[in-house]
């Protein structure tokens, strides 16, 4: 059997003191590297694998983090006992090896001393797992792989860190020893397992020092801040700022790192102080009848927070008003409370008022904090007598009277009481405010009222059978007061308003139908009952006619039916029945009343033909036709006016615009008469120029092309109309298009230039004037050219003149 030993060296850590500790880590090292010697199943092609001993356990390999090298540095020694026989090459795989970060570790492939390339950071990554091969020079594997285990050893690199920089916490004032403030925690990155990581807390100021420098204290391993000592009080140290340490190493100053926090600890309040009144006595007064009205201002002190609930007062009246006339208000700005007054007072009544108040605060005393005596105060408030208006005991005072009295008819008497018992007697006078139809009167010194006027129930002033009107008492008193009263009259109604026929006209057949046997009537009545309906509708005994052509017929108590009698037959036209309607009043009323009746001949449902509806007008036919003709006539006069306003148009349209150019001034481009050459020294047909027979060879051109030098078929204005902004371009895009339009027109003459001629006749008197030429060779004066006016004032400034210097 063949063993394969394995020799390692490792560092053993113990509790020492930091100095042994790197001493030892630094022997380690500087030791001579282990050697570790593969072990396990020695691989055999022939026999296979043979059972062995275990193998031995291989101890990890600890790494000082931040070394300072030099590097690579060796760490161990690796071989096999076959190197003796075969040549072996040594591999390491694993994360820091061939797996990032790569190339950390690293191995002597012929000798098998592996190296660490560079300074380890445990904070980074704490332990490497490494394998390691031995394989012969065909790449066979010759031992079985072995594990390494490299740890990372931890040094005190890192201060512990405060996650804020200032904490704020809070306590109650007034709270016992022990009682918990605020926690805070410092976190260091070292191993936490060890004295570098291990972090502890101490308080280095406190401020400010009252009542003594240390009112707080702090657990040194959880970092929980808590009080030491009583006498916290807001009112005379509302914030204290505590600054805070915290050391690795345990604690050690000597060899730990160290940081530090701000504590700010506010005092939070608590309600130990309760509201005291400024005075034991207020005083206020009141004139009567106001509400809404500050009587009294009471002030109060409070030592608590301001505008907290522990400082907000609350003032509560416990006695002296019973029927609850005042209330008290706080202000929320200063606390102060404002009694106010919510129900009016009367001086008759109450002449004074003695109240008891009480003070608290909107949220309970602390406990063991007993209520002030100042917390309670009396308020004696004054009511003024002031001179308060009359009134009328019974408002709105109702009566019943029916409708139609005389005038001067007393109603009632409506008087009103001064309510200023105490006062000297004083005097009331009335007056009317508000009578909508002037039917009443008052008496100044009574209240009686009396009727001027007839009461009438159907008036518009009248709301459902009451009429309404208001009356001013006025006393004398300083200053004059006065109050309102309301009548209100309940009118009966009587039989004053006699029926009236409804309809007032309807149309009727002039032969009794099977379908419409008559006109549907009833009446109207601006009484109620008893003195309305139902009605009686009666013809007249005169004329006798009325009788004889017309009946009534009764259909219900407030309807009748008036028809023609049976066999009478009445021309198509207009008739007036007089009708007699009677109420059922007592004594009843009638009226006559005129129903006008078309009689008209109706077709088979009852309906007036429209014939019979112009005939039952009073018109015959020759009445009917001479309208009709009238009307013709009147149309055809309206045709021939338009007719004649088109043509005017036309004639106006077809008229040359005809202006003297020595009269148009405008400034726009005009197309003005220009005509060639000499005929003395131009061989042309002048006969072109006449004005042609036919002007079919005009009219035949195609749409667009026109010649500007034939005389146009339609007229056209004389001057173009000038854009409103004009543009350079204008000018010439018309001579263009007007050499286009000659250029393209085969039946024009041979024209050296563009021309545009009007036609002037048969023949011209005038001689050539293109031989003419000037026989002065030597220079002219042009001067005279400035008094032949403005248009001439361009040709002035060129030729006369001279040359300037």
């Amino acid at each position: 059997m063949i063993l394969f030993f394995i020799f390692i060296s490792f560092i053993v850590t113990e509790e020492k003191s930091p100095d042994a500790t790197r001493k030892a880590m630094k022997d380690s090292f500087e030791a001579p590297p282990p050697v570790i010697t593969f072990s396990g199943h020695r691989m055999n092609s022939t026999k296979g694998l043979r059972r062995q001993k275990r193998d031995w356990v291989i101890p990890p390999i600890n790494v000082a983090e931040n070394s300072r090298g030099p590097f690579p540095q060796m760490l161990v020694s690796i071989r096999s006992d076959q190197d003796q026989d075969i040549s072996i090459r040594y591999s390491i795989t694993g994360v820091g090896a061939d797996q990032p970060p790569n190339e950390v570790f690293n191995i002597d492939p012929v000798h098998g001393k592996m190296f660490v390339t560079k300074p380890l950071d445990r904070e980074h990554r704490s332990s490497y797992h490494l394998r390691a091969h031995a394989v012969d020079m065909n790449g066979n594997q010759v031992e079985n792989p072995i594990d390494l285990y490299i740890f990372v050893i931890d040094m005190n690199d890192n201060r512990p860190e405060f996650k804020n920089q200032v904490y704020n916490g809070s306590v109650d004032e007034g709270s016992k020893p022990g009682t918990f403030v605020m926690h805070l925690a410092a976190f260091d990155a070292d191993d936490n397992t060890t004295a570098n990581g291990m972090v502890r807390y101490r308080i280095l100021s406190q401020t400010p020092h009252s009542p003594i420098p240390n009112m707080f204290t702090i657990n040194s391993e959880t970092g929980d801040i808590v009080t030491v000592a009583p006498g916290l009080d807001r009112e005379k140290v509302s914030q204290y700022t505590v600054i805070v340490q915290a050391t690795d190493m345990e604690g050690n100053l000597n060899f730990g790192l160290s940081n530090t926090a701000t504590a700010i600890i506010t005092v939070s309040d608590i309600n130990d102080s309760p509201p005291m009144l400024t005075s034991r006595t207020f005083s206020g007064e009141v004139p009567e009848n106001r509400v809404d009205v500050v009587v009294a201002n009471l002030t109060v002190i409070d030592a608590d927070q301001p505008h907290s609930p522990n400082w907000n007062a609350i003032y509560r009246i416990i006695s002296g008003d019973p029927s609850g006339h005042f209330t008290i208000r706080t202000d929320p700005v200063s606390n102060d409370g404002m009694v106010t007054v919510v129900k009016p007072v009367d001086f008759e009544m109450n002449r004074a008022f003695m109240l008891t108040v009480v003070v608290s605060n909107q949220a309970h005393l602390a406990s063991g904090i007993q209520s002030s005596l100042q917390s309670t105060a009396g308020v004696t408030i004054s009511v003024q007598d002031v001179n308060e208006a009359p009134y009328f005991p019974t408002n709105p005072k109702h009566i019943r009277f029916e409708e139609g009295v005389p005038a001067g008819t007393s109603l009632t008497t409506f008087s009103a009481s001064d309510p200023d018992r105490l006062q000297m007697q004083q005097i009331i006078r009335y007056s009317k405010l508000n009578d909508p139809a002037d039917w009443l009167s008052i008496n100044r010194s009574n209240g009686q009222i009396v009727t001027t006027a007839v009461l009438d129930r159907e008036s518009i002033y009248v709301k459902n059978n009451i009429y309404e009107a208001t009356f001013l008492a006025t006393d004398n008193g300083s200053p004059p007061a006065s109050g309102t009263g309301t009548l209100q009259i309940y009118l009966i109604d009587i039989n004053d308003n006699p029926p009236a026929l409804i309809p007032k006209e309807s149309q009727i057949c002039e032969r009794i139908n099977k379908n419409v046997h008559g006109v549907n009537i009833t009446a109207a009545d601006a009484d109620t009952d008893p003195n309305a309906g139902p009605f009686v509708f009666e013809l007249p005994n005169f004329p006798s006619s009325i009788r004889r052509n017309w009946t009534i017929s009764r259909i219900s108590g407030d309807y009748g039916r008036l028809g023609l009698r049976y066999q009478v037959y009445l021309e198509p036209g207009m008739y007036e029945v007089p009708v007699i309607v009677s109420d059922s009043g007592n004594p009843p009323l009638s009226n006559r009343s005129l129903i006008k009746v078309k009689v008209c001949p109706c077709d088979e449902n009852g309906d007036c033909t429209t014939l019979g509806a112009v005939a039952a007008a009073g018109l015959g036919t020759g009445a009917i036709i001479s309208i009709l003709i009238c009307i013709i006539i009147l149309l055809s006069m309206v045709l021939l006016f338009v007719v004649w306003i088109k043509r005017r148009e036309k004639e106006r349209q077809t008229k040359q615009l005809l202006i003297d150019p020595e009269d148009d001034v405008r400034d726009n481009i005009l197309k003005y008469d220009e005509e060639g050459g000499g005929e003395e020294d131009q061989d042309y047909d002048l006969s072109q120029l006449q004005q042609p027979d036919s002007l079919e060879h005009i009219i035949s051109k195609p749409p667009g092309v026109r010649r500007v030098d034939e005389r146009p078929i339609i007229p056209e204005s004389q001057y173009p109309i000038r854009p409103v902004v004009p543009h350079p371009g204008d000018i010439g895009d018309f001579i263009h298009e007007g050499l286009r339009a000659a250029d393209n027109d085969p039946t024009a003459p041979p024209y050296d230039s563009l021309l545009v001629f009007d036609y002037e006749g048969s023949g011209s008197t005038a001689g050539s004037v293109s031989s003419l030429n000037s026989s002065s060779t030597g220079d002219q004066d042009y001067d005279y050219l400035n008094d032949w006016g403005p248009r001439f004032k361009k040709l002035a400034d060129m030729y006369g003149g001279g040359y300037e210097d």
